[in-house]
């Protein structure tokens, strides 16, 4: 019981370190002069809101036809290369958004290869007499958003489609209804849980980006704390801001909530026989498989073409660029620093809620997974306060020992970026770990513990082997996702101090597009990893169906 106790003391501190930076984001927003809301309210917010809310809105629409659409074709026809569609469809998860951004930047550019192979086409010279809709808008963000975030809905949604009952589909059809009669009808109504959930999903990622809506001249909530905080010091005016950003995301995430409840009902009232899919031949199955590849070749393939192309030319015209080695290294480093951090709290925060059950661990859990739902950019304006308090605090109290400055401890060093890696991620590593935990009878747990073991023993020899599968995927997970951070390592990079990510908002900024595509490439790559993980994960469900 003492040992008990002892976890969910833990799993309670954990809980309170993700909740400091919203707790020090109210407190910020508080002290600051009265005299900047009138001003946020007249000039900053409206503007930013409005284009917030229609980004969110173009998005919103544009992720559930796709991701619907998607999963509807994979679900209910049956085509040659169908299989290859089911995961590909995945595959733009694999891209952060502010690269796909980058890509379609140059891509889609006055003088850029596609306008001006298709003015070549045409027999047309000049840019001025032929030029597609510039991609630095507002609907150009929606396009690059809505084709790389669709795969949420697709998930969530592919998921319901396989578990629908056949006899449903089967009735619709007998009654004389045709296919898209059925898909309206029947089909989409039982679904509409599973959009909602994979939607709300897309639209958090949405309000989290920052480079491809700096990229593409869309003025977000984001947007306007980073450039508060960073072009004006202005720490209280962004995080008043940021209180606005939040309660976006709370209604996107009492969306989400309903969503899982609806979709869960949905689910256990259907436990017959999954409907097979329509087999397409011929035209129809070519059309099928082009219509199903659209979002694959927008959201993926081409832009990793594009970067393919851009790295090598880059590579053979002045080889590798200087700082790309540096940039990886400190990438890796951080990302593995995090990532060992990040699983050993999510073990932590589950495994308290094994061997001490009850609300406090419970309230705990879930304390500690709201920081994936919180933007990065929220998060690490919430730390600089608290962090810089602790480290005068700390500078001070060594000061009096040695008696010289030792500079920032946190602020000046990577432990900021890992502090909210951690409190951003750590409910990709909690969820993972706790679905290993569920693979583990309980019986074992009190076997071992009749035999004088204490919990953390029962934790050292007996689960973490068993959990080795689930612990290793969720690492992938965690370090992929703070290789690819990038609004919060913004903010709390040390000075000096350039990832990945960060290398290529800085050459997208200044228009060196080759320099920034190795390094874009690389995060691809990394980014495949955890999305081949995924589709098979995906394929072992589908074969375990009834």
């Amino acid at each position: 019981m003492h040992s008990g106790r002892g976890w969910s003391f833990a799993s309670l501190l954990v809980a309170a370190l993700v909740l400091l930076p919203l707790i020090a984001l109210g407190a910020a927003a508080l002290r600051g002069d009265a005299s900047l809301w009138p001003h946020l309210l007249q000039h900053v917010l409206p503007p930013t809101l409005h284009q917030t809310a229609l980004l969110l809105l173009g998005v919103g629409a544009l992720v559930i036809v796709v991701g619907t659409g998607s999963a509807w074709l994979v679900s209910a026809y049956d085509f040659r290369g169908r299989a290859l569609l089911d995961w590909a469809l995945l595959l733009p998860l694999a891209v952060p958004t502010y690269i796909v951004a980058y890509a379609y930047m140059d891509l889609l550019h006055p003088i850029g290869p596609l306008q001006s192979g298709l003015r070549a086409v045409l027999g047309i010279d000049s840019p001025r007499d032929l030029r597609l809709p510039d991609i630095r808008s507002l609907g150009g963000c929606i396009f690059v958003l809505g084709f790389v975030l669709y795969p949420y809905v697709y998930l969530t949604t592919r998921a319901l489609f396989l578990m629908q009952s056949a006899t449903l589909i089967e009735a619709a059809r007998t009654l004389g209804a045709g296919p898209r009669t059925v898909f309206v009808r029947v089909a989409l109504p039982l679904a509409r849980p599973a959009v909602a959930v994979g939607a709300s999903l897309a639209l958090m990622e949405t309000i989290n980006d920052i480079g491809a809506s700096e990229f593409l001249g869309v003025r977000t909530l984001t947007i306007s704390i980073y450039s508060t905080w960073v072009n004006r010091a202005d720490l209280a005016g962004a995080a008043q801001i940021a209180l606005a950003m939040l309660a976006v995301v709370a209604a996107l995430l009492l969306i989400e909530r309903r969503g899982r409840r609806s979709q869960r009902y949905n689910t256990a009232a259907q436990r017959a026989r999954p409907m097979t899919p329509t087999r397409l031949s011929g035209a129809a199955g070519v059309a099928a498989f082009a219509l199903g590849s659209v979002p694959v070749v927008l959201g993926f393939v081409a832009p990793a073409l594009y970067l393919v192309e851009r790295s090598i030319a880059r590579l053979r015209f002045a080889g590798l660029p200087p700082s790309l080695l540096d940039a990886t290294l400190n990438t890796v480093s951080t990302a593995a620093a995090a990532t060992v951090v990040i699983v050993a709290l999510g073990v932590t925060v589950t495994y308290a809620a094994r061997v001490a059950p009850g609300p406090l661990a419970q309230a705990s859990a879930r304390i500690a997974g709201l920081g994936y739902a919180v933007p990065g950019t929220v998060l690490a304006i919430g730390l600089l306060a608290p962090l810089g308090a602790f480290d005068r605090w700390a500078g001070d109290l060594i000061e009096g020992f040695v008696g010289g400055s030792i500079g920032l401890l946190t602020l000046g060093s990577g432990a900021a970026l890992i502090y909210a890696y951690a409190a951003r991620f750590l409910a990709v590593s909690a969820g993972g770990i706790e679905s290993g935990f569920a693979r583990i009878a309980p019986s074992i747990d009190h076997a071992a513990r009749t035999l004088g073991e204490t919990a953390g023993g029962v934790l050292r020899r007996v689960h973490l082997p068993m959990l080795r599968p689930a612990l290793a995927a969720a690492a992938l997970l965690v370090f992929v996702d703070c290789m690819k951070e990038l609004p919060a390592t913004l903010l709390l990079r040390p000075l000096d101090f350039e990832t990945l990510a960060t290398t290529l908002y800085g050459e997208a900024a200044r228009g060196t597009y080759e320099d920034g595509a190795v390094a874009a490439l690389i995060i691809v790559l990394a980014g495949l990893l955890p999305v081949l993980l995924l589709a098979r994960v995906g394929r072992r469900a589908a074969e375990t169906l009834p």
